[in-house]
């Protein structure tokens, strides 16, 4: 188990072993996607108070969800990188930023265009959306970061400081409808009793959240397997696989 791991923290077998993984992942991340989306558009009942409007959860909730996902995946691979210098640490932190930032702002804009029925405005300064705004504002500091900074250590080190810091924003936003009167609805799902949700509406959602997963670790694979190349032209192995050998 070791020895994969530290094979796997090689740029070299990182780019190797990922590359096999990729289509796999892909095809898992489609049919998952096409079964969530089919459960949760055509076979879930309409909400008995919200009607069809409801629906918009099967994107929402996921997109809300990864948002706070992929900032923590991000902060703790900013510290490894940051302690104990891995480069490829580095690499998967600078890759998650730009797709965090898409998960963030596809939750916002879902959820203003399902506040604008049910509370008859598309925003508001509440806590809960207030504190997603502010995620939003870190990843795009984060990703500032790395283009800002034309040595790539020195870059790495800073975005892993300011992700860092910006990981007490997480609880925030994950307690907000608990700490504060706010009008976003509380927890449904992650209820210690039970899920408010019916079994017909959670399962397609669940499938939803999955994909969105899976979705996250393929253009994460992706994007790192990019950016190992840009990192290592230099290196001989690269220089190998350009010449095809």
């Amino acid at each position: 188990m070791w020895t994969f791991l530290h094979k796997l923290g090689s740029p070299r077998h990182f780019y190797r072993i990922s590359g096999g993984m990729l289509p796999w992942l892909a095809w898992t991340t489609a049919l998952l996607m096409a079964a969530g989306l089919y459960g949760g558009l055509v076979l879930a009942p309409p909400d008995y108070q919200q009607g069809e409007s409801y629906r918009i959860i099967f994107i929402h909730v996921p997109s809300a969800w990864m948002s706070l996902f992929v900032y923590v995946i991000m902060a703790a691979a900013g510290a490894v990188g940051l302690v104990w210098r891995i480069k490829l640490a580095d690499v998967m932190a600078a890759a998650s930023a730009p797709l965090g930032a898409s998960f963030t702002f596809l939750a916002l804009v879902t959820g203003s265009l399902w506040g604008k029925p049910m509370w008859g405005t598309y925003w508001v300064w509440d806590a809960r959306l207030t504190s997603e705004l502010v995620l939003l504002f870190l990843y795009f500091g984060v990703m500032g970061l790395h283009a800002a900074i034309e040595d790539k250590r020195t870059a790495s080190r800073a975005a892993a400081v300011l992700a860092l810091v910006g990981v007490v924003n997480i609880p925030i936003i994950h307690y907000s409808v608990e700490w504060w009167s706010t009008l976003h609805q509380g927890p449904t799902v992650t209820k210690f009793d039970a899920p408010s949700i019916h079994l017909s509406m959670l399962v397609p959602l669940l499938l939803m959240a999955l994909a969105f997963k899976l979705y996250y670790v393929t253009v994460l694979l992706m994007r790192a397997r990019s950016e190992v190349l840009e990192r290592e032209r230099s290196s001989a192995w690269v220089r190998e696989l350009a010449r095809g050998t």
